[in-house]
């Protein structure tokens, strides 16, 4: 059963994103859009946005930095060990359980950190690598997209991101113990 699901999450990682370019090419044929057309004016769009949310960028990796430099990582790595502990989350991974939502780059480092000390093919590392692929850096995203369109009041939008990074850290969890049988 557990080789069977490998073969269908490996077939669907190989299949995923040429599928969707396809899909999206024959989606835009059928409805007549110029799809390089399109691409290029967003493309356009996409760097006059880039250039308006470069204060907003700066800003958050100033807090991220600060937030790394202070020890507050490491204090928050003590005090939810013992949480990570019982649902069988490895301690060395928590740093990036908690740097994920702040940063990209970060969480990267970390992650490359992990892999350098424990091995790519490590359950830590092959770990670290999934949790960075099933959540999103969710204060990153909302200070550049709602920087871009001015938005001040986030209301649910908070919340529900570092849910759904929470739940995207489990699955990340969940899938590789299922997989890599640790």
């Amino acid at each position: 059963m557990t080789e069977l699901f490998k073969n269908i999450v490996n077939l669907m990682a190989v299949t995923a994103i040429p599928l969707m370019i396809l899909i999206f090419l024959i989606w835009g044929a059928v409805r007549k859009v110029k799809v390089y057309e399109s691409f290029v004016e967003g493309a356009k769009e996409g760097f006059t946005t880039a250039i308006r949310i470069i204060p907003y960028l700066v800003a958050m990796l100033f807090a991220i930095g600060m937030f790394r430099a202070s020890g507050a990582m490491d204090m928050l790595v003590k005090v939810f060990s013992p949480v990570t502990n019982l649902i069988g989350l490895p301690a060395e991974t928590l740093p990036m359980v908690l740097m994920r939502p702040l940063s990209g780059s970060g969480s990267l480092g970390i992650m490359t950190e992990l892999m350098k000390v424990h091995g790519p093919d490590s359950f830590i590392g092959v770990l670290a690598s999934t949790m960075y692929g099933s959540s999103e850096t969710t204060f990153y995203v909302l200070a550049v997209y709602f920087g871009a369109v001015q938005i001040k009041n986030t209301r649910h939008a908070v919340p529900a991101g570092l849910i759904a990074d929470f739940v995207g850290m489990l699955g990340a969890l969940f899938i590789c113990r299922i997989l890599f049988a640790v």
